[in-house]
């Protein structure tokens, strides 16, 4: 991605910065909310409404009698209080939060730049937007995976879900790099060196997720 204006350049550089930081504490988030064992605590996908948490007893009490009806609870946290039920809440919450406030923290700049811009010349970004949009989806689909006939959802679906992140992730520092003035020579190495390299990580990623699966 090439910009000329270097005013421009600096705001996009700075958000794209900022995007990747949040996209990783994302990505931590996530991996607790796998490690507690909570990302079933939240049972249905409400885009705008599920915004807002629970405001008093009546309405954790609705949270956690759906929760009650799924296989996690039934075979495995049957003797779970709604105290207990709070704690996995929370983490679920804050990941599902996260990830709309990715999206908005996308979105927004994202169209002030293409009026600016135009859209030609941040193509790249946009296939960023849809990814994000994309992994909002998977997320769900991951999560219906363990609401029927198990108490954990699909470990193929958590991977999918998870090399993702780390693609979206890849992408959008990429993108930062390719505005700064970085110069580097790769004349005496291989170029399938680097790529060879990155498909293990993700391969190591993938296989990760399997093992938590």
């Amino acid at each position: 991605m090439y910009i000329e204006n270097k005013g421009l350049k600096k705001y996009i550089s700075l958000w794209l910065i900022s995007m990747f930081w949040i996209i990783a504490i994302m990505i931590i988030v996530g991996g607790l909310t796998r490690l507690t064992d909570s990302g079933l605590s939240i049972t249905q996908w409400q885009l705008f409404s599920g915004i807002f948490p629970p405001f008093n007893e009546i309405q954790w009490y609705q949270y956690f009698d759906l929760y009650k009806k799924i296989p996690e609870y039934k075979l495995q946290n049957y003797s779970m209080t709604l105290e207990e039920f709070k704690a996995i809440f929370w983490w679920e919450f804050i990941h599902r939060l996260l990830g709309r406030l990715i999206g908005i923290l996308y979105f927004v700049p994202l169209i002030y730049f293409t009026f600016k811009l135009g859209l030609k010349n941040i193509l790249s970004l946009y296939l960023i937007f849809i990814l994000i949009c994309f992994q909002g989806f998977i997320g769900w689909y991951m999560v219906s995976s363990g609401l029927v006939d198990r108490v954990d959802v699909s470990h193929y679906r958590l991977s999918l879900h998870l090399v993702l992140a780390f693609i979206i992730l890849s992408l959008v520092f990429w993108n930062y790099l390719s505005l700064q003035n970085i110069y580097l020579s790769f004349k005496k190495i291989n170029k399938k060196i680097p790529i060879i390299f990155m498909l293990i990580i993700f391969l190591q990623i993938c296989i990760g997720a399997f093992v938590s699966g």
